[in-house]
């Protein structure tokens, strides 16, 4: 069997990525995370950075607020002549607890998925390098 080529991103969510009240960030934010996943898959994969084509379905499941530790994770589901098609999911695994104080916060103890996604980025044959 062969293994799957996977990468995980783990960074905390700041007051900059915040874009409305409450703190709420964004969900373009994990977009952007998802495409700095599927960067690093493209590197594994043909060493190469690729290009990424196009989300064929986003789901945003759950708020992200600033302070929140999110976990971007890939994998490449199909290897086409240039095609990679991908998955990716969000999760978030530590949160704040301003209810407590101002630097309070809990590793979570099942991380909460915030969002989920597929789609297709492209090597051009010429980049490929390959394993």
């Amino acid at each position: 069997m062969e293994s799957k080529i996977t990468s995980t991103i783990r960074l905390r969510m700041s007051a900059h990525d915040a874009h409305y009240g409450g703190n709420l960030v964004d969900g373009a934010r994990m977009l952007g995370l998802f495409g700095d996943v599927a960067t690093e898959l493209l590197i594994i994969n043909d060493g190469d950075e690729g290009l990424f084509c196009a989300y064929d379905n986003v789901e945003f499941l759950n708020p992200v607020f600033a302070g929140d530790y999110i976990e971007a994770y890939g994998e490449i589901t199909s290897i086409g002549n240039s095609s990679r098609k991908m998955k990716f999911e969000a999760r978030k695994v530590i949160a704040p607890r301003p209810d407590i104080n101002d630097s309070a916060c809990d590793v979570l103890p099942e991380p909460i998925v915030v969002c989920r996604a597929s789609g297709t980025c492209v090597v051009p044959k010429d980049k490929q390098r390959g394993k």
